[in-house]
């Protein structure tokens, strides 16, 4: 079982990452969901096409929206 370090770091089984495909220098994220972790790989053009055909709202400004300050 993978222990969490003075520096808050865990070490991930080999088995677990060769399952899910994970590499060293590979980049992940992590989401939190109450007071669970997900790990999950990060995939290079996962996200393409994610936006394709949504509309900005052109009354909401860059630092608006950067700061969640907008309806």
């Amino acid at each position: 079982m993978p222990k969490v370090s003075a520096k808050r770091q865990i070490t991930l089984p080999i088995s677990d990452c060769e399952k899910i495909g994970i590499k060293a220098g590979d980049d992940v994220e992590i989401l939190r969901h109450g007071n669970q972790l997900n790990i999950i790989r990060k995939e290079i053009g996962a996200a393409a096409g994610l936006l394709k055909g949504a509309k900005a709202n052109k009354s909401v400004s860059d630092d608006q929206s950067l700061h969640g300050h907008f309806e």
